[in-house]
């Protein structure tokens, strides 16, 4: 069945690549209202931005969302990451700006929002969609391919030249908590040179060692270092399960990336839903609902993972 959350919850944050303070409150919303962004500073007939394959807009430095009227919404990764892992599939974002704050830079915050309000079951059927053939997209030696399987499976290998990065490989099944215990803790991440320049082109304002694992000739910057040795490839599957869920439903499937970025997930998206011969849309038994992420978190194993 559908899940939505049971009450209101509110953070405050900064923009990564605005800079700028940013207010976000999460509300219940019924079933089939599907994940919505509302942005609260713009006018009531333009402000509804829905999270659908329709709205996503190419961009490689995060994932952003744009409604018909041309008002978007960006940096949704990391929430929309954070639904997706516990189960959330109806939700109204209330958001008084154009960016989701970064927070500490993971999913973290989030979750414990998701399960500090609650999920509550809505007495609706649950549909997916599945992968039925492989579609693929690559560019400048980085790829992503969308394969059929049983569950949703992520598998990354991400290749930096930076000593303290290097080369990092993981593969997991998504089911239940999954992403709460092995995902949802890790970072964004960067060179320290790339914020420099980002920075001189009026990008990632927002930017700091408490929202991002900095790295600079083969060094750490951030503080208290890494928090698993393999963050990096990590965080690359978290940014994927939350631009996965722009597909606006939960996906079974297999995805395997290498090397890449919001941008390519987003174009295998687009590939998937090019045509129906590539893709199913199924209403979810009791079997396939337990293989999805989220079932039977709380805010109890949330605590206990910290």
């Amino acid at each position: 069945m559908q899940n939505t959350i049971r009450s209101d919850r509110q953070v405050i944050g900064t923009g990564l690549h605005s800079g700028m303070p940013v207010c976000l409150r999460l509300r219940p919303a019924a079933a089939d209202t599907g994940l919505q962004f509302h942005r609260v500073d713009r006018a009531k007939h333009e402000r509804v931005v829905q999270v659908s394959p329709d709205s996503w807009v190419e961009a490689s430095l995060c994932t952003v969302l744009e409604n018909s009227a041309g008002v978007r919404v960006s940096t949704v990764e990391h929430l929309l990451a954070a639904l997706h892992g516990c189960g959330i599939h109806n939700a109204i974002i209330e958001i008084d700006g154009p960016e989701v704050p970064i927070l500490d830079g993971s999913a973290s915050p989030f979750v414990r929002l998701i399960l500090d309000a609650g999920i509550k079951p809505l007495d609706a059927p649950l549909q997916a969609v599945r992968v039925l053939k492989p579609v693929s997209v690559e560019k400048d030696g980085a790829s992503v391919r969308l394969l059929p399987s049983e569950r949703l499976e992520i598998d990354f290998r991400i290749d930096f030249t930076d000593p303290a990065i290097g080369q990092q490989h993981k593969n997991l099944n998504m089911r239940n908590g999954t992403f709460l215990r092995e995902l949802s803790d890790c970072r964004t991440f960067c060179m320290r040179q790339d914020v420099e320049l980002m920075q001189q082109h009026g990008l990632a304002l927002g930017g700091s060692l408490d929202n991002a694992v900095v790295f600079h000739d083969g060094e750490v910057l951030s503080p208290g270092g890494l928090r698993r040795p393999d963050e990096p490839v990590r965080h690359k599957i978290l940014d994927a399960m939350g631009d996965l869920y722009v597909a606006g439903y939960p996906l079974i499937g297999r995805y395997e990336g290498v090397r890449a970025g919001h941008a390519l997930t987003g174009r295998a998206l687009q590939a998937l839903f090019s045509s129906t011969e590539n893709y199913e849309l199924i209403t979810c038994n009791p079997a396939i609902c337990g293989s999805l992420p989220g079932l039977g978190l709380s805010i109890d194993e949330m605590r206990l993972s910290a």
